[in-house]
């Protein structure tokens, strides 16, 4: 009775192996792909698209799962940059101004002073700005994988002066991202701008490598920049886009129904984290004044005035080519 119930046991036992490996493979997912951002982990673009990732998986049945690596676990921006068009990585999240190093046009709405308000950023980028940018973007052989998101109306912060006029950013040390036209704006406004990345520029603030620098409330907030940054010009000097790429061998080698799956998620959220950051922007003002910052506003026109007098404006219509300053400025108005 005995070997008998040995012998049952051990068919049991035999049978299982197979039931498993047949859930295995009915639970594995049949591609893996990498996708990562530079973006603090505060940020809301990072839980949307978490979020997202969770979508894409179980809508497409496990058959594509997505790993996750935000706020630079995989290199810096520009590490980035280079594995999104090697493979490294399979989606980036990416600023359009550090974009903009690979891609150029990838700046044209980064032009100081180009954007009135959220009206005149969203009609212009889900209209044919954004598309002509898209296509751009494109030629370079990376694939724009939805509409762009917010990476925010950008404000001057300092850790001791307050800049209210051009006046006041003569020799002041800011940090700026990775970008060509980031450095030229702050130049022609006799700054000393100096490109870091953004991993890096706490650090550069704490131990007053730059006196200040410049971004979206957002991601001054989600950076804890607070910190070691104490006042705040309103200057809503430049507007920046964040573009979700793919790697074009990763995102052809799918099924046609899941690119499609893609690029519908990820449009999706993107429209969310936008009004993610409306709702931010709303309240962290009176947020950030709770921390410690304190808020001024500026002559913008003025701002405008010493780039034009200093031949930024002249130096970029030269430099992005006449079709696509008729592009923008068909968007936001006649510049310089």
């Amino acid at each position: 009775m005995r070997h008998s119930h040995a012998i049952a046991r051990r068919s049991l036992l035999a049978a299982l192996p197979l039931v498993a490996i047949g859930s295995a493979r009915s639970r594995a997912a049949q591609f893996t792909l990498k996708l990562a951002t530079g973006q603090s982990i505060g940020q809301p673009i990072n839980t949307r698209l978490e979020q997202t990732i969770g979508r894409i998986q179980k809508a497409s049945g496990g058959r594509l799962a997505i790993r996750f690596f935000p706020a630079s676990q995989l290199g810096s921006d520009t590490d980035l940059l280079s594995q999104i068009r090697n493979g490294g990585v399979d989606f980036l999240n990416i600023a359009g101004s550090v974009l903009s190093t690979v891609a150029p046009v990838a700046a044209l709405n980064n032009v100081g002073f180009a954007f009135n308000n959220a009206d005149n950023i969203w009609k212009s980028m889900d209209g044919a700005l954004g598309s002509h940018i898209r296509g751009e973007i494109e030629k370079s052989g990376m694939l724009v994988m939805a509409k762009p998101g917010d990476n925010g109306i950008r404000q001057i912060t300092s850790s001791a002066t307050t800049i209210a006029a051009p006046g006041d950013l003569k020799g002041y040390r800011i940090r700026v991202p990775v970008s060509p036209i980031f450095t030229s704006l702050f130049t022609s406004l006799g700054a000393n701008p100096t490109s870091i990345n953004f991993n890096e520029l706490y650090t550069a603030l704490q131990t007053h490598l730059v006196d200040g620098e410049e971004n979206g409330l957002v991601t001054i907030d989600a950076g804890k920049l607070y910190e070691v940054q104490k006042h705040v010009a309103e200057t809503s000097h430049i507007w920046d886009s964040f573009w979700l790429l793919g790697n074009r061998r990763s995102v052809s080698a799918l099924p046609a129904d899941l690119q499609q799956m893609l690029h519908q998620e990820f449009d999706r959220a993107m429209v969310e984290q936008r009004a993610d950051n409306a709702a931010l922007d709303a309240t962290l003002k009176a947020q950030l004044t709770a921390k410690g910052m304190s808020f001024n506003t500026v002559d913008r026109p003025a701002f405008r005035k010493a780039l034009a007098q200093a031949g930024f404006y002249k130096e970029w219509r030269g430099k992005f080519g006449a079709e696509n300053w008729r592009m923008l400025e068909n968007a936001v108005g006649a510049l310089g």
